[in-house]
């Protein structure tokens, strides 16, 4: 089991918990807490955003090494993983800088999208580590472009 990989995934994973702690604990009216949660949640976020890219400058990504037949499903599965995360990330970002300028309404419309893409992030990003890495062995690692192709 490849350790930066599994860190990373363990931070997005959290990162999602959090947020669903979050968006239960101001159903609870408990704004304070709240804040917490989803801090905490943008933090761990950040932490596997940090791992990932740091992972992808200095080593490069893996590619898929399962079966031939299955390469085109993994390919397309993973750029839509890469659009949800992209999509998601700028939507995190939009949403916890709304609330930091108090625009708690605009916040409130955005945070359950925000959260809802987050969730599938963090589960399409786990679905990609377990086929890189404990369903198959992985393939080559090298720079990400290749590792999307598949060349």
């Amino acid at each position: 089991m490849p350790v930066l990989p599994t860190i990373s995934t363990f931070f997005i994973v959290i990162s999602a918990i959090f947020v669903g702690i979050g968006w239960i604990l101001i159903t609870k009216n408990k704004p304070a807490s709240h804040k917490k949660a989803m801090l905490a949640g943008a933090v761990s976020a950040l932490i596997f955003f940090v791992i990932y890219v740091s992972r992808t400058v200095f080593v490069g990504n893996t590619s898929f090494g399962g079966p031939e037949e299955y390469k085109i499903y993994y390919t397309i599965f993973l750029i839509f993983h890469i659009i949800l995360a992209t999509t998601g990330a700028v939507f995190g970002i939009v949403t916890l800088t709304l609330a930091f300028k108090r625009k708690i309404k605009k916040h409130r419309k955005i945070g359950p999208i925000t959260s809802v893409i987050w969730f599938f992030t963090a589960i399409t990003g786990v679905a990609v580590y377990l086929l890189l890495y404990i369903i198959y062995d992985g393939g080559d690692t090298t720079s990400l472009i290749k590792a999307i192709l598949g060349t």
